[in-house]
């Protein structure tokens, strides 16, 4: 018989957590493995590819497991998607594209997500996990390589949808460029910025748990200051290298100064930009409606 000083409340729900319990709603038991539910998600395999109770180093390793293995089942969804996106690209089926890009970057943001609940594990409790891991490090993740490999289809699938369009990427970005293929773009930039954001998380995770320093070395042995080149890399880097474009053929002229009057400058018009009566009106808008109607060459 337990006394108050033996029983562990803890100790009893760890036991029961281990058995298949009983829904008394459906009044059937769940975690055998047999319900619907449980055969199609595979769940009895699912919640067996992690290291059992008592085979883990430290508490901790569990919640180190379940969030990298979640971390490959989302990129391996992202990189599917995307494999899709690039058909739709190529069928010129803009607004199917443009809807499996906004999945791809909020799975993208859920990946960055879920790194912050690795950061509730102390760097003293990584140590301990860490002695266990070999070798292995981010750069073997096949979800990692497979999404860095599948983008570069995303770029290539844009290079040709350009191609068909003749237009280069800069005419997309400029006043009165097709809003269809700069949505798309825009898309891109906000999945690679995405992409981009959860290798920072990452890189901020190994800052604190092991540090990143020329001295501190991952376990493939690369210094984790290269963590610091590799969060910049861009997954589309021509999207990111025409706003240098545009930034450096930017003039300041054709602005208002600041306090000056800025009647007429959102005024709904019947047409984008429409020219404003010469006595009045927002000159930058006059202007493009100028550049707008002059003829163009053959």
């Amino acid at each position: 018989m337990h006394t108050a000083s033996d029983y562990s409340h803890a100790e009893k729900l760890r036991l029961e957590l281990s058995e298949p319990l009983f829904n008394p709603l459906l009044k059937q038991w769940v975690g055998r493995g047999e319900l619907d539910y449980e055969v199609y998600l595979k769940t009895a395999t699912l919640l067996s590819l992690q290291a059992a109770e008592g085979e883990r180093v430290s508490h901790d390793e569990l919640l180190f497991q379940v969030v990298h293995q979640a971390q490959e089942l989302w990129l391996k969804l992202a990189s599917r998607e995307a494999v899709e996106v690039v058909a739709e690209l190529d069928g010129d089926a803009l607004w199917g594209a443009s809807a499996r890009l906004e999945r791809i970057s909020r799975v993208l943001r859920t990946l960055a997500a879920e790194l912050t609940v690795l950061e509730t594990m102390t760097p003293d409790t990584y140590q301990v996990i860490r002695r266990s891991l070999g070798n292995g490090s981010g750069q073997e993740s096949p979800g990692y390589n497979t999404f860095r490999h599948v983008a570069a289809g995303l770029e290539a699938a844009l290079e040709r949808l350009l191609a068909r369009r003749g237009l280069p990427l800069r005419a997309v970005y400029t006043a009165g460029g097709p809003d269809d293929l700069k949505r798309i773009c825009e898309q891109l930039v906000d999945a690679d910025e995405a992409f981009q954001g959860w290798l920072f998380g990452h890189y901020q995770l190994v800052r604190r748990t092991i540090g990143v320093d020329r001295s501190v070395k991952a376990l493939d042995g690369l210094p984790t200051q290269v963590l610091a080149g590799r969060m910049t890399l861009p997954l589309f880097r021509q999207l990111w290298d025409v706003r240098v474009e545009l930034t450096a053929a930017w003039r300041r002229e054709g602005g208002l100064a600041p306090g000056a009057a800025r009647e007429g400058c959102m005024q709904a018009a019947p047409e984008p930009y429409a020219a404003r009566p010469s006595s009045g009106g927002c000159p930058m808008h006059a202007a493009v409606a100028v550049a707008a109607a002059a003829p163009v060459e053959p």
